[in-house]
């Protein structure tokens, strides 16, 4: 009676999913994952979420997970897409959310609401004529240092948001000016 592949891997500490679709970054690790009711798995990385997409799998850096929300076993992701740049500064907009069914759910939640939370450095709201912007220092996973996000409210002038993020990027890497 001969061991499978699956049982070798898990006891020597890789905890990728049986029938995993995504290729691993060199040195990127499994740190939990969860079936998804209809197929595919949701996997934890110290570099950002897999989700399936079509079939196969797909990361989603840490740094571009907008919201992550768990409740009466569905994970609800809601994705930021780099829309634009203001100086150093990167422009976000969310995707629609993505909710998966996890019958098994495991650590997953609890580890992609600690790593979420991990990359933030800092957050302010700033209000801006009749809407406002989220401006998120975040940690990219795989890189030094961090970046300056900024996701505006839906309808707020997007070159006053451009031109305030340009001026918060340069004073944060400026810091003296």
């Amino acid at each position: 009676m001969g061991l499978s592949m699956g049982f070798l891997r898990r006891l020597l500490g890789d905890r990728t999913p049986d029938g995993f679709a995504g290729v691993l970054e060199p040195g990127e690790d499994v740190v939990d994952s969860a079936p998804v009711e209809g197929g595919g798995h949701l996997v934890v990385t110290q570099l950002g979420l897999w989700v399936p997409a079509e079939g196969a799998a797909r990361r989603v850096g840490w740094h571009l997970v907008g919201k992550a929300a768990w409740a009466d076993g569905v994970f609800t992701l809601t994705e930021s897409s780099e829309v634009g740049a203001a100086g150093s500064a990167v422009l976000l907009a969310d995707l629609p959310p993505v909710r998966f069914r996890l019958p098994a759910p495991g650590k997953v939640p609890r580890e992609t609401y600690q790593r979420v939370e991990g990359s933030i450095r800092s957050r302010h709201r700033q209000e801006i004529g009749s809407g406002g912007a989220w401006f998120v220092q975040r940690k990219v996973p795989g890189r030094d240092g961090s970046v300056l996000q900024v996701r505006p409210d839906p309808g707020t002038d997007a070159e006053l948001v451009a031109a305030i993020a340009e001026q918060a990027a340069a004073k944060l890497v400026n810091p003296i000016d």
